[in-house]
């Protein structure tokens, strides 16, 4: 079963952060058996925009074709347009880049599995048009929840992408119901898979892996992991330092366009401390050096790293958006809202001073994260599914 992967967002070796959680569902499925050849189209600003622009400037060059655990990896450039997203959507450019892509290097597939309605579901519907192959679509979070509302040709375009897939799946039960609500399609909700073997206590203390990232040993930590943007929370997140007690640190891993913003906060260095983008595989050093995560995001879709620090029972703060709730189950009530400053120092205190993370409450959650969220799991289900479209489409040619 051979299946072309394409998103727009990817690991790399220049950005190992980026995207992880598609890399560890594509390893899970090759565990299966199954081929996959990805192709993750990228943005080419002009050279107008990117000297006017700096946040268009390419940082690193990014090779078009390399191999990476295994998996084939293309990486075709388009013209992008800044805001294309809200009233123009790059659906054709992306397309006549996969077609170039496949066409040059031979990749035949039996389906074709698209990540996120906008950009890559838009232009695989072309794609798939123009190969006369099965689709089958996932929604993440941001595809649904804030891109089809820039616009009425945005919404459009989501609702033609939705209505033309094989097969759409939801990656959780509100973003499923959402779907369903702007374009009378329903879905099937496979969560992202995390491959939790890898998010177990380590042998260290938490004192000893602190010293070793050389963090402040005597502070409560509190981390934050992810992209660093207002919508993440991240300026609630800050401001609360000065209604919480001077012993409580944070640490932002990741990077972003808040950073520079955060830097100059008057407790940089001292209880604030950015310690830019991580591998993957050093998350959860951070994730347990801690005392608890915070992620008081404004909206979500099914964030990975919630799953991940569940899975290693620290104390998570999070805000009751998108597809979180489902990740709490029975104890969904430890949710807080969102641009709050004053629920994240209540839930911090509470987490603190009065252990609200009980151990019963964290091998609850721990229990949850384990029967539903293993990426192991999800393949199993996500190869079915392929086997299922693909027989489906040929038995009626």
């Amino acid at each position: 079963m051979k299946i072309l992967w394409i998103t727009s967002v990817y690991p790399s070796d220049e950005n190992p952060g980026q995207g992880v959680f598609h890399e560890t569902q594509v390893q899970a499925l090759i565990r299966l058996g199954v081929e996959v050849t990805v192709i993750c189209p990228m943005p080419r600003h002009s050279t107008l925009i990117k000297y006017v622009k700096r946040q268009y400037r390419a940082n690193k060059e990014m090779p078009f074709k390399y191999v990476r655990k295994g998996v084939t990896v293309y990486r075709p450039p388009y013209l992008a347009i800044p805001g294309q997203l809200r009233w123009s959507q790059p659906d054709k450019r992306i397309a006549a880049a996969i077609l170039n892509t496949m066409s040059d290097y031979d990749i035949e597939p039996d389906l074709i599995h698209a990540h996120f309605a906008m950009p890559s579901g838009g232009a695989t519907k072309i794609v798939a048009e123009q190969k006369k192959l099965p689709w089958i679509l996932t929604l993440h979070g941001s595809d649904v929840n804030i891109y089809p509302f820039y616009s009425a040709s945005a919404k459009k375009a989501f609702e033609q992408t939705v209505q033309s897939a094989n097969l759409v799946l939801a990656v959780g039960d509100s973003l499923r119901n959402k779907a369903k609500e702007l374009t009378g399609r329903d879905s099937m909700v496979i969560p992202i898979g995390v491959d939790l073997s890898r998010f177990k206590p380590l042998d260290e203390t938490k004192t000893q892996i602190r010293r070793r990232l050389q963090l402040p040993e005597e502070k409560k930590i509190i981390v934050f992991i992810g992209r660093l943007t207002q919508a993440k929370g991240v300026f609630e997140l800050v401001h609360s330092l000065q209604w919480l007690s001077n012993d409580v640190a944070i640490l932002f891993v990741g990077d972003g366009p808040a950073k520079d913003k955060l830097r100059q906060h008057s407790d940089f260095n001292r209880r604030l401390f950015l310690i830019g983008q991580v591998e993957n595989e050093r998350i959860s050093d951070y994730l347990l050096a801690s005392d608890l995560f915070a992620l008081p995001s404004y909206t979500e879709g099914m964030p990975t790293v919630v799953i991940e620090a569940l899975a290693l029972k620290v104390p998570v703060i999070c805000t009751s958006v998108g597809s979180v709730p489902e990740l709490f189950g029975e104890h969904r009530s430890l949710l807080i809202e969102s641009k709050s400053v004053s629920s994240l120092v209540t839930r911090v205190n509470d987490i603190i001073s009065r252990n609200l993370f009980t151990p019963q409450v964290q091998h609850d959650l721990y229990k949850h994260i384990q029967k539903n969220y293993h990426a192991d799991r999800n393949a199993v289900l996500l190869k079915a599914v392929y086997k299922r479209t693909i027989e489906s489409i040929y038995s009626t040619i």
